[in-house]
């Protein structure tokens, strides 16, 4: 194992000023804690600068929103947090986490006048998966527990609560010898993995899940973007694991994952090909920081 995440050298940007890394910390009795009433975002760095930064903020807020509870800084003034951790920690390629939670003055299910806390830090992180792996494709499992009807959970926030069956999947895929697994819905249909989108391939047309019970991820809405540009057609609908056989190819999307190829999952298998291939390389180079006008 490398070093502990509390152990890191740098600095935070936490409540609105900039703290030495191992001084981030909060009680064991934050609410965020025991009641998971905490909202996040995951975003990557490149050559200097946040892609999609003020998507990524705006999204915050929202999560909070619907979590019912209002982050006390404007959208500009989290991008201007971020950048400034960025700077700080003198970064030109890392991973961004702002995050986002209900403090410790009240404890027990009712919280409404805990102190609201934002914490924001970055770290030096390559591609989810092994480079290799990303062109000839990761292997997924086929996950044990389902994402939630949406009337059941808070489903369209990144909230942390929501992760904790990906854990758990991911976990339980990693000892079986997967990178990954995928999960259902609670109808039984095709719906992400445990922290990224998941689209299928045939004849030329993508196919993805609707995102009405997980997290619409701004990489995918990225890469259904590029993928109109050069033409392809993209269908969001239901997808049936029957419908699995069907499919040529597969990859998934994330802030962490990037655009990565998927080779099997479960008993189904893939091929990377020129479509996977054509998206990876779009967007990388998507995400490289565009030159200054002259």
């Amino acid at each position: 194992m490398g070093i502990s995440f509390d152990k890191f050298d740098g600095v935070i940007w936490y409540d609105g000023k900039l703290v030495p890394w191992t001084e981030a910390t909060l009680h064991v009795l934050s609410h965020g804690l025991h009641y998971a009433s905490a909202v996040f975002e995951g975003e990557r760095c490149y050559g200097g600068e946040i892609f999609k930064c003020t998507q990524h903020s705006e999204r915050l807020k929202r999560s909070a929103s619907v979590l019912d509870f209002e982050i006390p800084w404007s959208v500009a003034e989290i991008d201007a947090a971020k950048r400034l951790v960025i700077e700080k920690n003198n970064f030109r390629d890392a991973y961004v986490r702002p995050i986002a939670w209900r403090g410790s003055e009240m404890m027990g299910v009712s919280a409404q006048s805990n102190t609201i806390h934002l914490a924001i830090a970055s770290w030096q992180w390559p591609s989810y998966f092994n480079p290799e792996e990303r062109l000839k494709g990761i292997r997924l499992d086929l996950a044990e527990y389902r994402r939630p009807d949406p009337k059941t959970a808070p489903s369209l926030a990144k909230a942390a609560g929501l992760y904790m069956i990906c854990t758990i999947s991911k976990h339980r895929a990693e000892r079986r010898g997967y990178a990954d697994a995928m999960m259902l819905d609670w109808q039984g249909r095709v719906a992400e993995c445990t922290g990224a989108n998941i689209f299928f391939v045939r004849e030329g047309v993508i196919h993805t899940p609707i995102a009405d019970c997980f997290l619409d991820g701004i990489t995918r809405q990225t890469v259904i973007e590029l993928a109109k540009r050069r033409g392809i057609e993209v269908v969001e609908r239901r997808i049936l694991p029957d419908e699995l056989t069907g499919f040529s190819e597969c990859f998934i999307t994330g802030s962490a994952a990037e655009v990565t190829a998927v080779a099997e999952i479960a008993d189904w298998r893939f091929t990377p090909g020129q479509i996977t291939k054509q998206l990876m390389d779009d967007y990388t180079a998507e995400t490289q920081p565009k030159a200054a006008a002259a």
